[in-house]
């Protein structure tokens, strides 16, 4: 009989479903502060529910997004574990700064000082990079 979708699942339950070994799962426990399973008697892991997606988000992040470790504890704290965890799902598109879910809305900038703003921008960026071209060359 299978198990209810909010059983707690064991270590091997919990890497069968995030599709990595059962020893990276206990790494990154070490690294991931907010990995924390619940241990029973002889420290055995039982993952919940919410656990799990965790676990798929960090997978997913460090091997088919390329974060490194380092990267995935950054959007952590940037972006909470909520929000990491809605990479969990396969189907929530990533993005560093946005939030999941959310499309990033970029504004046309029709107002003028918007469009003053920028040719001083893009000013400031053609005279660094003649700057840079004449170290380059000489």
């Amino acid at each position: 009989m299978p198990k209810s979708a909010n059983a707690f699942r064991t270590i091997s339950e919990a890497a069968e479903a995030v599709g990595a070994p059962q020893h990276v799962l206990r790494f990154w426990e070490t690294k991931f502060s907010f990995i924390t399973p619940v241990k029973r008697g002889g420290g055995r892991r039982f993952y919940r529910p919410q656990d799990v997606v965790v676990l798929k988000a960090i997978r997913r992040l460090l091997h088919d997004e390329g974060l490194t470790i380092r990267g995935v504890q950054r959007l952590h704290k940037e972006q909470g574990l909520a929000r990491l965890a809605a990479y969990g799902d396969g189907s929530t598109p990533f993005s560093m700064d946005a939030v999941p879910g959310e499309a990033a809305a970029v504004a046309a900038p029709d107002a003028p000082a918007d469009q003053a703003r920028l040719r001083q921008l893009l000013a400031e960026i053609e005279s660094a990079r003649a700057r840079l071209d004449a170290v380059l060359a000489g």
